[in-house]
């Protein structure tokens, strides 16, 4: 097992390119590597420097490394999104390159609104409408590979049309392999009931990135009962520091000893918006209880 610990902008409410709701990059960056971490996510296109000789300086200088980016659309209607991903493919595609990072990940649009929870397409699609979310990311996928040089990791998530375990499965069935990897996200594997460990050993070969996320069980459930969507279930406190939530980390080391686990392991707690004095303690935390458990 040779796990690489890194934390994601989730964890200071980055969710968005511009947000002043969102702390500013350089203090991301600053609190990052002040929280013990040597591997960071760059968030979304635009929230860093995009300029790649200005964010390879920025990220030198506090020690902090580029583990990988996301680009995000509604994957099942390119005809409708293709522009805003094209910007953000070559965007994210040139500074990863850049900056000498292996992975690049894609995520569906969540199918509510994240800042007031509305629902703005259908939560399910029909069987064209997954193929076309397939089309559009064996394209992306291509495009990474050929111009950048870039593994595609397909990232399912609460909420978007890759949210369970069968959706994930089916979405692994058919893409090739060479072409379409996944992060495997604790939290949201976990939220939309799916078994983690099991899931992890299944597809262990199509999983070289993790997510590591999880909620709080009681208020899970309260979001379950009432229908709460993601962005108030966020803003309610839903996920926890993984130290205080429900997914067994330790269970996970240990499946991660079975498989030999060889990728990165990202922290990541979903807050939005965040007191600016929140997200660094967390991550301090979370950096040590990841050492005291013997994951990296």
């Amino acid at each position: 097992m040779d796990v690489t610990v890194g934390v994601g902008p989730d964890t200071w409410g980055i969710w968005f390119p511009e947000d002043d709701r969102q702390p500013p990059w350089a203090r991301y960056l600053d609190e990052a590597a002040a929280a013990g971490y040597e591997w960071i996510e760059l968030g979304p296109f635009g929230y860093l420097p995009s300029d790649a000789a200005v964010a390879k300086a920025e990220l030198a200088r506090r020690g902090l490394r580029a583990a990988s980016a996301f680009v995000a659309g509604d994957l099942a209607e390119p005809g409708k999104s293709w522009s805003s991903i094209e910007r953000q493919l070559h965007g994210q595609g040139r500074l990863l390159s850049e900056l000498g990072a292996k992975f690049l990940l894609l995520v569906d649009d969540n199918y509510t609104d994240l800042l007031t929870g509305k629902l703005v397409s259908p939560p399910q699609l029909d069987r064209a409408g997954f193929q076309r979310l397939i089309d559009t990311t064996r394209k992306v996928a291509e495009i990474a590979r050929k111009e950048y040089g870039l593994q595609l990791l397909f990232h399912p998530g609460a909420e978007t049309h890759v949210e369970t375990e069968e959706q994930v499965e089916e979405l692994l069935r058919r893409t090739e392999p060479e072409l379409v990897s996944m992060v495997l996200d604790t939290g949201y594997h976990a939220y939309g009931g799916g078994d983690i460990s099991a899931f992890l050993k299944r597809h262990a070969d199509r999983i070289p990135y993790l997510h590591l996320k999880s909620f709080d069980s009681e208020i899970r459930a309260k979001v379950a009962a009432e229908k709460i969507p993601l962005a108030q279930a966020v803003a309610i406190g839903t996920f926890v520091e993984l130290s205080r939530g429900v997914v067994d980390f330790a269970a996970l080391r240990k499946t991660l000893e079975e498989i030999d686990f060889r990728g990165f392991a990202i922290f990541e707690q979903d807050v939005f918006p965040v007191p600016f004095d929140m997200p660094l303690p967390i991550a301090r935390r979370t950096r040590q209880y990841l050492r005291e458990i013997g994951i990296g």
